[in-house]
């Protein structure tokens, strides 16, 4: 009976989270736009900065080479200006607060916050910002410079433009990206862990960082009415 009524419970809070402001601002807006077609593939140019409660920055690491464990950071900021007429004219950055790494254990999150790892007191940011967008395959690939622990590197995620949704009343359209790719961490001065007696890293060496974005355009202010002649 305990366990029906946790997952009840849990199935209840996970609506609320994805609605963001409640069931009834999901049926009124999310709902509406669906039920007339859903998603499209192209939409209005501009910049669309990340919605915090609708997005991950999430990484994993493998742990003494038998599982990967997750984490992501609470707290970060991020934006896309999009070129509807070329995509590769487009551009994103982020910034993710290294204090507020979170993976689901209080005392391993202290430890990231020390020199160890992240060092967050001399480094409080994670920071990527890109220099080139182009077509790959079926998606595309954004290069830029991503810079951890006070040093900047070149690096390439694939990413995928998920669709967009349409103006309403709280913004001016939105759209959803993912993307996924793999850094080293000793790269960035991160070399915590040493080998096990079988040769085993405890810690990968090989980070994945994974990225789900949904954006919202900031909502066009109504045109003023022309003065009557």
């Amino acid at each position: 009976m305990k366990r029906v009524f946790l997952l009840a419970a849990f199935a209840f809070s996970s609506l609320f989270i994805l609605s963001g402001s409640g069931t009834e601002a999901f049926n009124m807006s999310l709902g509406e736009k669906f039920a007339a077609g859903g998603a499209v593939q192209t939409g209005d140019p501009g910049t669309y900065s990340f919605d915090k409660a609708h997005s991950f920055i999430g990484f994993k690491v493998k742990h003494m080479g038998l599982i990967e464990v997750p984490g992501f950071f609470r707290d970060f900021t991020g934006s896309v200006n999009y070129d509807a007429k070329d995509v590769t004219r487009s551009t994103v950055e982020f910034a993710a607060k290294a204090t507020s790494v979170d993976t689901g254990v209080s005392g391993r999150d202290t430890h990231l916050r020390t020199a160890d790892f992240f060092e967050v007191e001399k480094y409080p940011e994670i920071t990527f910002k890109s220099t080139k967008v182009e077509k790959k395959g079926n998606g595309w690939m954004v290069t830029g410079d991503f810079t951890m622990k006070g040093v900047t590197k070149s690096i390439s995620f694939p990413f995928n433009v998920t669709g967009f949704l349409p103006a309403d009343q709280r913004s001016g359209g939105k759209m959803g990206i993912t993307g996924e790719t793999t850094i080293n961490r000793r790269d960035y001065g991160v070399n915590y862990g040493s080998n096990m007696p079988n040769g085993t890293a405890v810690l990968s060496d090989e980070v994945k960082i994974n990225l789900q974005i949904e954006a919202n355009k900031a909502k066009e202010a109504p045109k003023a009415a022309a003065p009557a002649e």
